[in-house]
């Protein structure tokens, strides 16, 4: 008898639409700082990242990185829930594969309290059995560990498992811990740039997950 296929997903980019709300939260962070600034290219680039990180790139010393942290936090919080929606269709498949009992996780470079809201926020809380934050582990995507982490949550192995993403980072830390990796075509990055980190499936429509995720099964 087939067993569902575990599947882990990640957060912005691929579940929800959220890039204009971070790409905003960093323009407003540096509005006034006199130090070297990312361009929306390079913001864009790093999402999957922790916030620490990317800013870490562009602050001058320690005392900078906490002001820029704030400033960006001050900015999401305000505009989380009017900037922060599902992509289409995706309620609908992850009802069915929640509904179809794929065990199904999210893995997130976000803090985990602010992956929880942002699920809570859209109505998907109920569907996962396991949230990974950025500061659940050690090391963050794209190492391995926050897969790891989850696999090992949800009781599942490698070879079950699927983990979706749409930047290079999930597609990395994914193939490093040994799962299947699919990208999604319809976040920020292009398909040369996700091509470059091999994952194994693409899906250009979210409605093409359910019918691999029943091919993944064992």
């Amino acid at each position: 008898m087939t067993r569902p296929a575990p599947l882990l997903f990640d957060l912005d980019g691929t579940l929800v639409d959220t890039i204009e709300l971070l790409c905003q939260s960093m323009e407003f962070a540096f509005a006034d700082y006199d130090g070297p600034r990312p361009t929306r290219d390079q913001w864009i680039a790093g999402i999957g990242t922790t916030l620490r990180s990317q800013l870490l790139a562009f602050s001058r010393e320690s005392a900078d990185l906490e002001w820029l942290i704030a400033r960006y936090r001050i900015y999401q919080t305000e505009h989380f829930e009017s900037m922060t929606a599902p992509y289409p269709g995706v309620t609908e498949v992850l009802t069915a594969l929640h509904g179809a009992g794929h065990p199904l996780g999210v893995v997130t470079s976000k803090f985990h309290a602010l992956a929880r809201k942002v699920l809570d926020h859209v109505g998907y809380t109920p569907l996962f059995r396991v949230i990974v934050g950025g500061d659940s582990i050690e090391n963050p995507k794209p190492h391995p560990e926050p897969v790891h982490f989850a696999l090992a949550q949800l009781g599942a192995s490698p070879a079950q498992t699927i983990f979706v993403g749409d930047s290079p980072h999930d597609i990395k830390s994914g193939n490093a811990a040994g799962v299947a990796t699919a990208a999604c075509l319809w976040g920020p990055f292009d398909r040369p740039t996700l091509a470059a980190a091999a994952p194994t499936h693409w899906l250009t429509s979210i409605y093409e997950l359910p019918a691999l995720a029943r091919s993944h099964g064992r």
